[in-house]
């Protein structure tokens, strides 16, 4: 332990019956905690604490405050003499309210209250003019505080799993902002201004209400992550193309008829997850994609796929599951990293000879199939003359009904690559069958960090 930490855990000496910590044996009472007043670093979580004592405010020169995962359901008005406080972390408790003096810690940089019971945001918030990071992820947020606009450094803003309906325009005045996450509200729209956010890197507005992106989406070309997935759009804007640096776009679970053209442009893109939409078609422009490695396509009216798929030279997983795919295009064998192919549920008669020039680990063709790979023989294909691949697979039969958004697991194939061991692949095989990550949100941590992070602000 550093000079000026203390961590509340097994450490400390017993101290019977204390009215200030509930359900530990190993504790400090108040009165000698809130009397090392050079203390720097103070963790307290994980415990049953159930209050913060006034003093508090004699810790002058607290700069790290981690309270989370406790029973606290009020913070003191006194924290704001903590102005020396950078960073904390009030997450898992049941707190409804900040205190009105929370906003006079002017030197707070780093704050989170995620799974809280937060029903609004101090109105002087603003006031926080060197906060960096928020995240307020999971609590009960109907709208946010005017002066929000105010957080003028903030670069990440954490807002997912709260009950926001409007968020309002002047949100394009944080021109910090790198990360926003919007995912499980209750948006129907997003406000215009949106895209004067230029130095947004990572959007997720997933599981809302929209049926729209607004058209100046192309606008934020310094965007890498886009997440849509879960709501009802039908189209995404033409100047979707602009988006030179997109790496990841997740449109899943949506009610999009096509893919424009423009995203041939995205010269980045390395994973297009599209599952579960209304398409008939691709793009052929999707052969301009020279990153992309993984395209997901599951659950959609695909009968064929353009023969432009085997430029994408760096392709290597396609899933293709539950469609009407009737014919797989020679070409696509010309994208020769590709090493899973999925196209169970589909209606091919036999696939074309010129896969067999690819290094394939797994190639599914019906939904009870047992293995990732199973031999495949050459015929003659009686009405083209043509040489034919085909397996005890093949063909396929129409399935008896085809409905949209029953696979539960259909959004992205992670850590595939033409590289993976055989013996690696064997391990692998339930988690390329069910060809996805669990619900497609990127997952992430906390951003409470070491205050070493922020020193070069």
């Amino acid at each position: 332990m550093a000079f000026g930490e203390y961590y509340y855990g097994e450490t400390a000496p017993i101290i019977p019956n204390s009215p200030f910590f509930a359900g530990k044996t190993r504790i400090f009472t108040p009165n000698q905690l809130f009397e090392l007043v050079k203390l720097k670093t103070l963790v307290l979580r994980d415990n049953q604490i159930r209050f913060l004592p006034v003093e508090i405010q004699n810790l002058k020169k607290l700069e790290e405050l981690d309270a989370s995962q406790n029973c606290i359901s009020a913070i003191p008005p006194t924290i704001a003499s903590c102005n020396c406080l950078q960073v904390a972390n009030f997450s898992q408790n049941p707190l409804k309210l900040l205190p009105w003096r929370f906003s006079e810690l002017y030197s707070l940089k780093c704050l989170s209250i995620n799974h809280a019971l937060l029903e609004e945001l101090p109105v002087n918030i603003g006031n926080l003019s060197n906060l960096i990071s928020l995240e307020v992820r999971g609590n009960c947020l109907i709208d946010l505080p005017t002066s929000f606009t105010q957080l003028q450094k903030l670069e990440e803003l954490d807002l997912g799993d709260n009950k926001i309906s409007d968020l309002p325009e002047s949100i394009g005045s944080l021109q910090s902002l790198k990360n926003l996450w919007l995912d499980g509200n209750q948006l129907e729209d997003l406000p215009g201004q949106i895209v004067s956010l230029k130095r947004l890197g990572f959007l997720d507005v997933s599981r809302n209400m929209l049926n729209r992106i607004p058209e100046g989406l192309g606008e934020l070309t310094s965007l890498t992550d886009l997440v849509l997935s879960q709501n009802s759009i039908e189209i995404l804007p033409d100047g979707l193309g602009n988006l030179k640096n997109l790496s990841i776009l997740k449109a899943d679970s949506n009610q999009l008829m096509a893919i424009p053209d423009s995203i041939g442009e995205c010269d980045s893109l390395t994973e297009l997850i599209v599952t579960d939409n209304q398409l008939s078609e691709l793009p052929s422009s999707i052969g301009k994609l020279k990153k992309l490695w993984n395209l997901n396509i599951n659950g959609n009216h695909l009968v064929s796929l353009p023969k432009e798929i085997g430029d994408c030279r760096s392709l290597r997983v396609i899933s293709a599951r539950k469609n009407q795919l009737k014919k797989i295009p020679s070409e696509m064998a010309q994208a020769a990293d590709i090493c899973v192919l999925d196209f169970s549920g589909n209606e091919l008669p036999h696939l074309p000879l010129s896969l067999t020039s690819l290094k394939l680990k797994a190639l599914w063709l019906s939904e009870n199939q047992s293995k990732a790979l199973h031999p495949l023989w050459t015929v003659v294909d009686p009405e083209t003359d043509e040489r034919i691949l085909t397996c005890a697979q093949l063909p396929q039969s129409p399935p008896a009904s085809v409905s949209q958004g029953n696979s539960t697991n259909d959004d992205t194939l992670e850590n595939l690559d033409s590289e993976t061991s055989d013996e690696g692949w064997s391990n692998q095989e339930n988690a390329v069958r069910s060809s996805s990550i669990s619900d497609g949100r990127m997952k992430r941590s906390a951003a409470i960090q070491s205050l070493a992070d922020y020193d070069s602000d």
